[in-house]
Order: C-alpha cells, then sequence, then structure tokens
C-alpha cells in the first residue's frame, strides 16, 4: 500500500507535493492525506482521501473523508469546542449527500435526517468538572436512548474503617522474594489517605477503586448492594512489586496458607525484579528461568516439575525464537538459573545438523541437551538441507518470489520467517510448513507438510494493498489419494470493502458464496449467499450494535420465504418481567443500558413448508450489579409464563456457580415445565468437587449421584463420574491426551493428538461393547488437516471379522442424547474422491465433500448456528440442521432437525465450536461444559481477570460475551467495510486471513478504528473500570453487534526506562501516574504513541532549523516526552515541569562539557519558550498543536538563540 507522507519539514516549504493531491482552496489551515488503494505505476485508481482542517488556533475543526461512502460521497466529522476551548462532544462521522472533492463542508449536519442515524442524537457529551484538572464528571453516549442513562464519576478520599491494610514481611530465599502477608496493626487505613475514584455505568452499576499515594491500585470494589461489596485487593511487597491478589471469596477470612493457596495469586521476583515465581488459584507453584538478557529460557509448572521436565526457550543473536523443546532436570530453579551464571544463552545457525525425535536441526546447542525438541524456526534463509524440501517457487501467480540474494531495491528474506517445524506432542510425527514472499515482503504463499507426508499448499494474487484478488489451495492428506483444488476470487468496491466472493472446488462450477451491500456507513445491511439461495438483512443502533437479522420478515407468517429472523433488544423489554416472582426473587428482567442484552427474539423454519409461530419465541435476560447472567426466561410463544427451557442461576462472590436451575418444555399432559436440573455445586477454592443434580431427572447434567470430581497439580479436572467419565490425561499444554469412559460392560478410551502449537490433529475413540461370546470394537477416526476434516469408523468382533466399512459412518451419541436426533447416513462416495475426507470451511459455512453441497448459516450475535442450508444434489432447497440454546449453551430438548453425529459439520454448534461425544465443546485451549456452565480447566490467561475464577465462562455472561478459544486475544481479522475486528480460531496468519477473504490481520493488535471495550488496568491491575480502546489491548469488544470477551494481552507497559521517567516527574501530573510501573495500557499508549509523535515531529524540526548533523539528543528527549503539553491538562503544571525539566537540562547542558555561562543564559530562556510552546499545546489538546506548533517554535527560538550563543562566543 502506498501512502502519500508528508515530511514536517515540508509544511514550511510550498507545493512540495501538491500534484499528487486534490488542489483545495487556500482560505483554509488543513493537512491533506492520500492513501494509495490501487496503482498502475503511474497513477491510483483507487485511493482514500482524508482532509482534516484547522481553526486559527490550530484545532482540528472538521475532518472529511473524500468520497468514502460506497455510494462516493464525502463522509464529514465535525468537531466543535465550549467556550472553554474543550471538546466536550464527540460526533460521530456524518455520510453527505454528495461531494466537494475535499472542500470544507459548511453545514455537515445538515444530511442527518436522511443518513443510517435518522433522528438520534450522534454526539457523545462529557461534563466536566470546573476545576484545571477538568476531570469527567459525567459521560452521555450517542443515541436518544441514553440521554438520560450517563456513566458517572466521582473523586474522593477513603473513610473510616472503609478499606484493610494487607501489609508484606519479605525475605530472601533462592535468591528471589518471598513476602508474608498480613493485616497491618492499624487492620485498616486511616481516612483520607487513599484515593477514592468512582465509576457508575448507564444502569448505575458502581465499581470503586482505591489508590495510594504511589498511583498504585491497591483495591478494586463492585458493590452487588448496599450490605454486600465484591473487593478485590492488591498487596504489593516493600519493593512496590505486587506480590498478592486477594480475589473476594479470600477476603474476611483469616489468612491461612491454604487460604493463600486454594484462592490467592502469589508472586515472586530476583534480584532483577524479573517475576521467578507465581502461583495461580488452583494451580500448583509455576518457576521462570532468564538469562542475561532477560530472556525467558526455562520455564516449570506443577505437572511438569513431578515428571523434572522444563520447557527450554533457545533464541538466535537477534533475540528471535529459534526452537523449543523439554529438558529432563531434577534440579531446583536457583539450580537452574545457577547454572546459566549471568550468561547470554543464544544459539546460531549450523552446516552440521543435530538430531532429536527424528527430526535434523541446523542449529547450535550449546546451552543445555534437550530431550525432546518441540518446534523449529528458521529465519533469513531457507535450509537447503533438508530432502524433504520442495523447490521454491521462482513466481506465485504471476508474482515474483523473494529470495535471500537482494532484489535492486534491497529486498531479500533476511530477517523474516522462511520455515517451521512443529512437532506432534503425543509422537514424533512433524509439520514442515514453509512461507513465501512477494518483492514487498508480504506473504504470497505458504507450503505445509503434513505429518502424514501429504501437504497443504496456498497462493493468493494480492493488489496493491495487499488484498487478495484470488487465492488457490491444494490440499492433499497423504501419498496415493487423490487431492483438492479450491479457489477463491474476490471483488472489491471503491473503498476496498468486499463485494463479492467466489469458492471453486476442484473442476466443479464456481459458487457465489457472497454478495455483500453496505449503507452510507459501511456497515453491512445485506448479504446474499450462494447464489441468492437467501438474502440476509442486518440493521444496527446508533452505537453499532446490531439490532435485527431479517427484521422486516419478522412479522411475516412464512418470514417471507425467509429460514431465520432474529431481534436484540438493548433498551426495550416487551416481554414478561419475571416468569416466577416468588421462586426467582430479584431477579427480573430491565431494559439495559450499559451494553448488557434485555431480550432476543426469534422466529425460525426448522422445515420447509412448514411456518414456525407468528408469534416469536423469546428470552428475556436478567442480571446482578455485577452484570452477571441470574435468569434466562424464555417465553413460549403460546404461555409465556410457563418457566419453559428457562435457566436461572446463583453465585458466589468469586463468580463460581454454586446452585443452577433448568427446565425443559411440558411433558406427558403435564401444565408445568418439567424440571431437568436443579444442581448444587461443592467448591474447594474455585475447583467444583462435586455437583448434586436434585431433581433424580438424568435429563440435561447427569449428575444425580454427585460423585467427587478429581483435579491434577496444574487445575485440570482428572475425571467426572456423574458422566461416566473415569479417566482424564492432560499433555504438557493442559490439553486432553486421552479420556476413558465406561458404561459397565460397554466403554470408550478417546485419544487425541496435537502439534506443539495446541492445534488438534487427530481424534481416534475406540468403543468397545462386551456381548455374550465376543466383544465388538468400534474405532472412529477424526482428522483435522488445514480446516479438511476426515472421518473413518470400522467395527471389528472378538473373533476378528469386520463388522462394518470405513463409509458407514456417524452413529455416535453425544452425552445430552434428548437435544439431538443422531445422523446415520450411508454415504458412498465416486471412486475418485477421498472416502475420508467430509468437509472443510468456508467463509460462510462448509463444503460437504461427499456431497458436493455448499451449505451455508445463519448465526446469532453470539456465532451460535442457527439453522443450516443449502441446495441438494437434485438442487432443491433443503434445511440440514436447525438448533435452540439455553443461554449458557446447551441444545433445547427436542427431536427433529437438531443433529448430531462424528465426523459431521453438523456437530459445530454453540460459538460454532465443535460439539464432542462428551458433551463437551472444543474451543481449542480448553473444553467447555455448556450443561454445568464451566470450563474443566484453568484459565491459561487467569491472571488478566484475577477477579474471577479461573474456571468460569465469559464472566458469567454468556449472552453479551464469547470465549473465542479458552485462552484470548489472538488472530484477529476485518472484513472490508466492517467498523470492528473478528475472532477466527481458523485463521493463524495473516495469509490464511487473506486467504479467507479478510483485508486486514492483527495478531492481538488492530488499527485506531477498531476498538471495543476492554476493562481498564493499572499496575497490571484490573480496575474494573472499562472504556473502548483500539484491539489488541485486550478485554471485552464487540464485532457489528457481536460480543465477546477476551484475557487482555497487553494490560500495561513495564518498560523500565518508562518507569523512571514516570518517576521523575511530579507526581500531581496524570499521565506519568498511570505510567509507575505499568499503568493503565490504554493510557499508556495514549501517552507513549503522542510521545513518540511528538519526538519524530520534534527530530523533523529540529533538522530542519538546525540541521541533522545538529540536533539536540537532549531537548529531543524533553520534548518527545513532555513538549506539547498533551499529558497536562493544566497551564500551571506545564510551567511547573517545563521549569523543572529546563532547569535540569541547563544543569546537564553545562556538565556535560557546555560552556557554562553561555549555555546557562541559553536553556533559561528555554524554560520559557518551552512553557510557551506547551502552553500552545493545551489549547487545543490535539495532535498539531501538541506537537507541530510546540516543537516548531521550540526548536526555532533554540535556533535563534544557539545562533546568538555562537555570535557571543565568536565576539568574546
Amino acid at each position: 500500500m502506498k501512502k502519500i507522507i508528508i515530511p514536517i519539514s515540508a509544511l514550511f516549504i510550498t507545493g512540495t507535493l501538491q500534484a499528487q493531491l486534490t488542489t483545495l482552496p487556500n482560505t483554509e489551515n488543513y493537512i491533506q492525506s492520500k492513501t494509495y488503494l490501487d496503482y498502475n505505476g503511474t497513477t491510483a485508481t483507487k485511493s482514500l482521501e482524508t482532509v482534516q482542517y484547522f481553526d486559527g488556533l490550530g484545532r482540528p475543526k472538521q475532518v472529511v473523508n473524500v468520497k468514502a461512502s460506497p455510494l462516493g460521497k464525502d463522509v464529514v466529522t465535525p468537531i466543535e469546542y465550549d467556550p472553554f476551548g474543550r471538546q466536550v462532544k464527540d460526533y460521530l462521522p456524518v455520510p453527505q449527500g454528495s461531494t466537494l472533492n475535499g472542500a470544507i463542508t459548511p453545514n455537515p449536519l445538515s444530511n442527518l435526517s436522511s443518513s443510517p442515524y435518522g433522528n438520534e442524537k450522534i454526539y457523545s457529551e462529557k461534563m466536566l468538572e470546573n476545576s484545571p484538572l477538568d476531570r469527567i464528571l459525567e459521560q452521555k453516549q450517542v443515541g436518544n436512548d441514553w440521554n438520560g442513562k450517563s456513566v458517572k464519576f466521582s473523586y474522593d478520599t477513603n473513610g473510616f474503617n472503609e478499606v484493610y491494610q494487607y501489609i508484606t514481611t519479605t525475605s530472601w530465599v533462592d535468591e528471589a522474594t518471598k513476602s508474608v502477608l498480613s493485616l497491618s496493626p492499624a487492620t485498616v487505613y486511616a481516612p483520607n489517605q487513599l484515593y477514592k475514584n468512582s465509576v457508575k455505568d448507564e444502569d448505575d452499576n458502581e465499581t470503586i477503586e482505591f489508590k495510594n499515594g504511589k498511583g498504585q491500585v491497591l483495591l478494586v470494589r463492585k458493590i452487588k448492594s448496599s450490605t454486600e461489596h465484591i473487593d478485590t485487593y492488591y498487596v504489593y511487597n516493600e519493593y512496590d512489586q505486587l506480590a498478592f491478589v486477594i480475589p473476594p471469596m479470600a477476603v474476611h477470612k483469616p489468612i491461612t496458607d491454604d487460604l493463600l493457596n486454594t484462592l490467592c495469586y502469589q508472586y515472586r521476583y530476583d534480584g532483577k525484579g524479573r517475576l521467578v515465581e507465581k502461583k495461580v488459584p488452583g494451580k500448583g507453584w509455576e518457576y521462570m528461568v532468564y538469562d542475561k538478557a532477560d530472556r525467558m529460557i526455562l520455564s516449570q509448572d506443577a505437572n511438569l516439575r513431578a515428571s523434572f521436565s522444563w520447557i527450554i526457550y533457545k533464541y538466535d543473536i537477534f533475540g528471535r525464537p529459534i526452537y523449543t523443546g523439554i529438558k529432563k532436570a531434577n534440579n531446583t530453579r536457583i539450580g537452574m538459573q545457577n547454572q546459566i551464571s549471568g550468561g547470554a544463552v543464544t544459539e546460531g545457525r549450523a552446516n552440521m545438523p543435530l538430531n532429536a525425535n527424528g527430526l535434523d536441526y541446523y542449529y547450535t546447542n550449546m546451552h543445555w541437551g534437550l530431550d525432546t525438541l518441540l518446534s523449529v524456526t528458521y529465519y533469513d534463509s531457507y535450509p537447503q538441507q533438508y530432502g524433504f524440501n520442495p523447490p521454491v517457487p521462482s513466481t506465485i501467480q504471476g508474482e515474483p518470489v523473494l529470495s535471500e540474494t537482494p532484489t535492486a531495491n534491497g529486498r531479500s528474506t533476511k530477517g523474516l520467517p522462511v520455515l517451521s517445524l512443529v512437532k506432534n506432542i503425543e509422537d514424533d510425527g512433524w509439520t514442515k510448513t514453509y512461507t513465501y514472499y512477494d518483492t514487498k515482503g508480504r506473504v504470497i504463499g505458504t507450503h505445509s507438510i503434513n505429518h502424514l507426508g501429504g501437504y497443504t499448499h496456498t497462493e493468493s494474487k494480492l493488489d496493491f494493498a495487499g488484498l487478495p484478488q484470488q487465492t488457490i489451495t491444494t490440499h492433499l492428506r497423504k501419498a496415493g489419494e487423490t487431492g483438492i483444488t479450491v479457489k477463491e476470487r474476490f471483488v472489491y468496491d471503491n473503498g476496498n470493502r468486499l463485494k463479492e466472493h467466489y469458492h471453486q472446488v476442484d473442476s466443479n462450477p464456481e459458487e457465489l458464496l457472497a454478495k455483500n451491500s453496505y449503507n452510507e456507513l459501511s456497515q453491512l445491511v445485506n448479504k446474499e449467499v450462494g447464489n441468492n439461495l437467501q438474502s440476509i438483512d442486518y440493521a444496527y443502533n446508533i452505537r453499532g450494535w446490531m439490532t435485527d437479522i431479517n427484521k422486516n420478515q419478522m412479522s411475516l407468517a412464512d418470514l417471507g420465504g425467509k429460514l431465520f429472523s432474529y431481534k436484540i433488544k438493548y433498551t426495550q423489554k416487551e416481554g414478561i418481567t419475571n416468569a416466577d416472582p416468588a421462586q426467582f426473587v430479584g431477579r427480573d428482567v430491565l431494559p439495559k443500558y450499559n451494553g448488557n442484552i434485555a431480550e432476543v427474539d426469534w422466529r425460525t423454519v426448522e422445515t420447509l413448508g412448514v411456518n414456525p409461530s407468528l408469534t416469536p419465541k423469546r428470552y428475556g435476560y436478567a442480571y446482578d450489579k455485577l452484570n452477571r447472567l441470574t435468569a434466562g426466561y424464555y417465553q413460549n410463544p403460546n404461555n409465556p409464563y410457563s418457566k419453559e427451557n428457562t435457566e436461572s442461576f446463583q453465585y458466589d462472590v468469586n463468580g463460581n456457580i454454586f446452585g443452577l436451575y433448568r427446565t425443559s418444555v411440558m411433558e406427558n399432559g403435564s401444565n408445568t415445565a418439567t424440571v431437568i436440573d436443579n444442581l448444587t455445586y461443592d467448591y474447594i477454592g474455585n475447583q467444583a468437587i462435586k455437583i448434586k443434580d436434585n431433581s433424580n431427572n438424568k435429563t440435561g447434567y447427569e449428575g444425580t449421584a454427585g460423585y467427587p470430581i478429581e483435579y491434577d497439580a496444574n487445575g485440570n479436572m482428572k475425571n467426572m463420574q456423574d458422566k461416566q467419565i473415569s479417566e482424564i490425561k492432560y499433555n504438557h499444554l493442559n490439553l486432553p491426551q486421552e479420556m476413558s469412559i465406561d458404561f459397565g460392560t460397554a466403554g470408550t478410551v478417546i485419544n487425541t493428538t496435537y502439534r506443539a502449537d495446541g492445534i488438534k490433529l487427530k481424534k481416534t475413540s475406540v468403543n468397545s461393547v462386551a456381548g455374550y461370546n465376543n466383544v465388538t470394537t468400534t474405532t472412529e477416526k477424526t482428522e483435522y488437516l488445514d480446516g479438511f476434516q476426515y472421518y473413518n469408523k470400522e467395527i471389528v468382533t472378538s473373533g476378528g471379522d469386520p463388522g462394518g466399512g470405513g463409509i458407514e459412518m456417524m452413529t455416535a451419541r453425544a452425552m445430552e442424547p434428548q437435544a439431538f436426533s443422531l445422523e446415520n447416513r450411508t454415504v458412498n462416495p465416486p471412486p475418485a474422491k477421498t472416502p475420508d475426507l467430509q468437509f472443510f470451511p468456508t467463509s460462510e459455512g462448509f463444503y460437504d465433500y461427499q456431497k458436493n453441497q455448499y451449505i451455508y448459516q445463519y448465526k446469532d450475535h453470539l456465532g451460535n448456528v442457527r439453522v443450516s442450508f443449502g441446495r441438494n444434489s437434485a438442487g432443491s432447497f433443503e434445511i440440514t440442521d436447525a438448533n435452540d440454546y439455553y443461554p449458557f449453551g446447551m441444545n433445547h430438548l427436542k427431536t427433529g432437525n437438531a443433529l448430531f453425529g462424528q465426523g459431521t459439520y453438523k456437530n459445530y454448534k454453540y460459538n460454532g465450536k465443535e460439539l464432542q461425544e462428551t458433551g463437551m465443546y472444543d474451543y481449542g485451549a480448553r473444553m467447555y461444559m455448556a450443561d454445568i456452565g464451566r470450563w474443566g480447566v484453568v484459565d491459561p490467561l487467569a491472571e488478566q481477570y484475577r477477579r474471577f475464577s479461573p474456571y468460569n465462562y465469559t464472566v458469567n455472561n454468556p449472552i453479551r460475551f464469547t470465549d473465542p478459544d479458552g485462552r484470548g486475544t489472538e488472530d484477529w481479522v476485518k472484513r472490508t467495510g466492517q467498523s470492528s475486528w473478528e475472532y477466527n480460531s481458523t485463521i493463524t496468519s495473516a495469509q490464511q486471513a487473506k486467504d479467507a477473504g479478510y483485508v486486514a490481520y492483527a495478531d492481538g493488535r488492530g488499527d485506531k478504528n477498531s476498538t471495543y471495550i476492554t476493562p481498564m488496568s493499572s499496575n497490571g491491575v484490573d480496575t474494573g473500570v472499562d472504556r473502548e480502546v483500539v484491539l489488541g489491548e485486550g478485554g471485552n469488544y464487540t464485532v457489528d453487534g457481536k460480543a465477546f470477551i477476551a484475557e487482555d494481552q497487553a494490560p500495561y507497559v513495564s518498560s523500565k526506562e518508562v518507569d523512571k521517567m514516570g518517576k521523575a516527574i511530579s507526581m500531581q501530573i496524570y499521565a506519568p501516574a498511570f505510567i509507575m510501573s505499568g499503568g493503565s495500557g490504554s493510557v499508556v499508549m495514549d501517552y507513549l504513541t503522542g510521545a513518540a509523535t511528538r519526538g519524530l515531529t520534534d527530530l523533523s524540526t529540529q533538522s530542519f532549523f538546525k540541521g541533522a548533523e545538529n540536533v539536540d539528543g537532549r531537548q529531543l528527549l524533553i520534548n518527545t516526552f513532555v513538549g506539547g503539553g498533551s499529558g497536562y491538562k493544566a497551564m500551571g503544571y506545564t510551567a511547573l515541569a517545563n521549569l523543572s525539566l529546563n532547569t535540569g537540562n541547563n544543569f546537564l547542558t553545562s556538565y556535560f562539557g557546555g560552556t557554562g555561562s553561555q549555555d546557562a543564559a541559553v536553556n533559561t530562556v528555554k524554560i520559557f519558550t518551552g512553557a510557551l510552546g506547551n502552553a500552545a499545546g493545551i489549547v487545543g489538546g490535539n495532535i498539531f498543536t501538541s506537537t507541530i506548533l510546540p516543537s516548531a517554535y521550540m526548536n526555532g527560538t533554540d535556533k535563534a538563540l544557539n545562533d546568538a550563543n555562537d555570535r557571543y562566543n565568536k565576539n568574546n
């Protein structure tokens, strides 16, 4: 992608790049930018152009996105200020009725009523306190419904007996801190010792945060009621390191070792401040060992320790990870640390190989031998020594492939990963993946050799902006089989929004998977799937949350030929308030304004030709003050108070469910709903050790006996006898590699093979049934290869005679058999087809390989599959699967079109995840049990949500959030026209994203326009306060109305240099207080982004005024971190900060080789020029006035003063 970049110096030289931009009137101040989306070598055939206009004070007053709408019209964002120069209103972008080709729009709001906004209020507004701090007191969001529903902020200090005062006594054991936790002699903090900041959301749910004078968060308090607070304490040792986190369940209890080990987070550090030991509730201690470069070299959890094993990480001289493995050593952490002896552990490429686990690898191994090699990564050049190397193509789709030989412009594969080798955990099979780049360094091809000897080869033809125009995927499971080729073609509009997506399998006719239409806000409003097999409409509210699917068809008897209509209600409630106020006390359905969903309505055609009830099905949802779902009332169209298909929940203070009530439909002529689950949970810490179903109904959860549940040292559930699961064994990634199920005379053992990166490759289920004279063994094998799913079944009797073939498939049962009809089909594929290949995913559903059938799917806002449909072999329309779900994900109990069977796409249901034989859903990193609303394994990123149980699902709000893979925020993608990002667990690289038709990929990061809601963090501590931030900062986020939860990948910045800078500046200043020891990720990143911008601007202006060779590094540092005043908010602080910093600069200048009085005189004047520069920055608080003006002014003045200094020296 080519972007016109105007250097800051060009602002002072007129006409430099005007020829490449639209000519605009010279009566306005503006910055104009143009991004090429396509380029034919001389001109841009498609581009994005933006003009930002400024007023006379250098403040932005309007942003024009030229011809940015789908109809080629301008989209304008107005900006206005109050009489004090503060921007208290933030307007949404407004589509215009025409284009002015970049000229300023005189009245951008005149077209509002004809825009998608209609008569909604399109600006949010802030009420600020009347002080120099300008702290927010109240904030109202956009939309008429939020006029009387604001977020409220208050600022205070602690009162009497309000906060416990925890202290630590720290000693050094094995060269690490070991802190003892206790309450201070005073027990509580005296009044007025702590900052107390409170936030009430739109529904008056209150979160209070207490901080000490160092800016450390000590307590986050959620107000459940006037008499009950949910507290999470954060305790720091004498070195200001986080030593303990005390979750709510551990508060108000005596401090014992048992309490700490079962409920609290504990941390220990070495003398360099590195975390070397930690304990997460429910898990044993984990150890980390580092080299001199502060890179983690070894890690060990409790299960690894039992087998004397360590995970080892090796790096090259550039700090790039090159291989990982397992090292056997019966040694302590300090013993392993001492073996490094302060050295840097690096390895390099070698000509002669080492061999491990059947693989040669061409790296040195100077530090510690390996017992098991897990992964190898090569950079810079493709290793030539491997016999399995495919030829490196010279071109891909007509584009030259980058090699290690530099091109004419100096580009090569140097610095790029070119080959990765990943071992299977359970055996010595390897996956070898080559990556190919074009001459711009973009991935255009991959070649992955699987552990069976087959391969998946991908090629992409990219346009100028890097979007895929065409992709080709060739797949072969193993030699001797028939391969498959998948071609995809993509068509985009003028703004690179995806318009059409075509798909072709082998030589079959090309299928139009999707044809997209957008409104003038670039929101997807219609999608025609399957050559207009179904036309799906989408609607959104003013905040961009999805509200409807096929809205206009909801009231039509036959849904107007559509299969599904869905309505999400946030601020409206149309159904019942409470199904039974006496039974469900206080669990009322109410309109919600904070993003929670109050109701959903839906109508589904489950059988063609049969119209559903004209009255929609409905769920109404009740929440407590902690946003936890307390009830989901299903409202039967014929009797909304019947309490059918209802769930209600009770939680402890950590968020563990301790009571779950569930009903199904009325049965056997009864006029009351059937209670299928009335569960009570017993816990040790957060681990459920027994779940008892008091309903005595084995439908739903089978635990009428309430057998004990056991866990291993890593907190993994080892069995669940209620479900006949007698044993579960885990690999080192805490993934289940063997599961034994015992039914008495029958038993099943399920073995799963994973790669070392956690990708599932194979599942083998062996079921044995004892008869009178023989044993019948059924073996079912499912293989997962790059999205292509294979299935085979064999039945053998004890006499050795085959009892069935590999093509008579899919007769396994789920653990909730009442919820599904079992699919039992016999497929006779043509001889040319690979008989075991069943299906593979597409962007709109699946392709059934055996039937040559495209499967399309309606999904709700959570990604739950509601209806699957397609054309059968005769070309007729058919419905293949239909599902309704309880709030926590279990299927409604019914028969009909809700199907289950081994090896079929129909097992992908809740959240789009695959349902297993055990009734668990495989999310990738963990298995979820929808019938009990919990995971069986500790959250791998539990530390990002310390105030919640590490076993809870979506912080107990499954109607608003999903957990993408049971782990966290990785591998995000975005389609053209999408206003936000989405998670796709099948995509793990930029290339795969492009191949799947996405236009952007981010490994946990995004652009400034891709935002979602996340909890704010301070000092690495979740403050309990949510805000909208850029993708990559973690937390909760929304995708076109589809809401998710994701553990924070980057909650804070822990740069020692930033810490020092923060501590050097007055604690009265806002931004550095957050930066100290970490700080809020969003605030830190905003500050550092501003610092980087100021630094680059300052460097440019210094070079212009003084010459590049005369850049003042000391002044550059000051201007970078404190220039512009963007972090200060107040003139008084600005002058004070500049006075102190420039006085310091005066001292340093004189001390390091200055000329004494001359430098002192110069730098004394800098005090005032710097203050004036910051004053200019405060006026607007924007990038122009906080970077360009002050930097130009300061450095221009510096140059004048230095010139005067030079003349003084010459004359004297």
